[in-house]
Order: structure tokens, then C-alpha cells, then sequence
């Protein structure tokens, strides 16, 4: 690969949504900075496998988009190694399941500092290195991007919040010619999804994929393809918006 080729940086790379993005990225020549939480359970080693074999060339590095020092560190080491950053993508998130009789200060203020802080943490960091044609993109949920959800008020916050930041963004870095969009999944099946103790399981998904007009939950290399499409010249006059990626579950009438 080539100093010209386009550089993108990934949180949450090593699995879900995260590794498929960074492997489609490779499979179309653009370098990745990937980013992974040492802490979660996923085997970076077997993402850069992945990557590797799709014939990409990455960098993996220690991520924790919930402290500023960590992510200032990512940005400048893969700006380093690459000589440029093209693409943004804040992915990285948890999820944590707490009624509101359960929700401490503590559980709140934790999520809100991944899923929302974090967010801003990655666009900040990268701003300053970020050129005419570069792309942020940030991953919102269904789950507060369009519906609530029980059990989930903190995560549903954060995520309804984080079009609010791309939107406000697309107008603050359009003069330096930077686009910034929001991808809002719907029900996909990832690492986080398939947590039955946080989230629906596999047997809540396969019930709540019959409420799906293509009566299926997507696949994580389904939303890659469309934040691929959000930082490729394709969406070249498309800035500010938030794509559902959904199945068709959000305009389905009840039965």
C-alpha cells in the first residue's frame, strides 16, 4: 500500500460492527487504525488475523474511548505511523442493563462517558488532523435513536444524543470540507446484542425478528457497508444526517 491510500481510524475494531468495518476497509486497500479495549474479552490478536488476511495493512492499539489521554494517544500514534487520517469512525460502546430504581449516579455517569463522551473524545482528538474530503462517522443505537428501552435509560440517552453531535458537527467542519454522519442499527447480531444478561440473547433476537419486515436482525457487515458508503466519495454532498439500518423494523405498522 501507498502513503496516498486513505487512512481510517476504528473504535471498538476487534469485534461486532468494529471488525467487520475494519475488514471491508481492507478488502478496498484503505489502512486502519484499530482500536481495542485490552479489558473486553475479544482476542485482538484474531482481529488483526482477520484484517490481515483480507489483505489490509492496520495498526492495533490499546483504546479506551473513555479517557481522554488513551484516545489522544490512538489518534497521534496512528497519525504517526500513517502520516494521515481520512476517516473517523466512533464505534466503541457498552452496554449495561439498570432499571431507574438501579441507577446510580455511578451507572450513569459511566455510560454516559463511553457511549456519548467517547464520541466527542474521537472527534476531538482527530479534528486537527483532518483535511478536505475526510468523513466522521458515529454509531447510535435504535434503542434511543429512535425507541426506548426498558431497563436501558442511561444507554438510551447516550446514544439518542450522539446524532446531536454529528449534526452539529457537519455544520462546524463543512467550511474545512469534512462530512459527519450518524449510523443508527437496528437489531444486529454482535458480541453486545447476543448478551443475554445486558441485552436481548439470542433467543430475544430470533423473537424480535419476526416484528422485522425482512424478518431476519441484520449482520454486522451490513452496517460496515453503509458507514463504508458515509466516508467513500459516494456520499460526497450527504453531511449531517443519521441513517437507520434497521430491516424495516421502525416504519412497520404493528400487528
Amino acid at each position: 500500500m501507498t502513503a496516498t491510500q486513505p487512512v481510517a481510524a476504528i473504535s471498538g475494531a476487534a469485534s461486532g460492527i468494529g471488525l467487520a468495518l475494519a475488514t471491508l476497509y481492507a478488502q478496498r486497500g484503505i489502512r486502519v487504525i484499530a482500536g481495542f479495549y485490552p479489558d473486553d474479552p475479544h482476542d485482538p490478536a484474531l482481529a488483526a488475523a482477520q484484517v490481515e488476511s483480507a489483505g489490509g495493512e492496520a495498526i492495533w492499539l490499546p483504546l479506551d474511548v473513555g479517557a481522554t489521554a488513551s484516545v489522544d494517544a490512538f489518534i497521534a500514534a496512528g497519525v504517526k505511523q500513517f502520516g494521515r487520517l481520512d476517516y473517523v469512525i466512533a464505534n466503541a460502546g457498552i452496554l449495561r442493563r439498570a432499571s431507574i430504581d438501579e441507577m446510580s449516579d455511578a451507572r450513569w455517569d459511566e455510560m454516559l462517558n463511553v457511549d456519548l463522551t467517547g464520541v466527542m473524545r474521537c472527534f476531538r482528538a482527530a479534528a486537527p488532523h483532518l483535511t478536505t474530503g475526510a468523513s466522521l462517522v458515529a454509531i447510535s443505537s435504535i434503542a434511543g435513536g429512535v425507541y426506548g428501552w426498558q431497563d436501558h435509560a442511561h444507554y438510551a440517552a447516550a446514544k439518542a444524543a450522539v446524532p446531536g453531535i454529528c449534526r452539529s458537527l457537519a455544520v462546524e467542519l463543512a467550511p474545512k470540507g469534512v462530512r459527519c454522519n450518524a449510523v443508527i442499527p437496528g437489531l444486529i447480531e454482535t458480541p453486545q446484542s447476543l448478551d443475554k444478561q445486558n441485552s436481548l440473547g439470542p433467543e430475544g433476537l430470533a423473537k424480535a425478528a419476526r416484528a422485522i419486515p425482512l424478518a431476519r436482525v441484520g449482520r454486522p457487515e451490513e452496517v460496515a457497508k453503509v458507514i463504508a458508503f458515509l466516508t467513500s466519495d459516494e456520499s460526497s454532498y450527504l453531511t449531517g444526517q443519521s441513517l437507520i439500518v434497521d430491516g424495516g423494523l421502525t416504519v412497520r405498522w404493528p400487528d
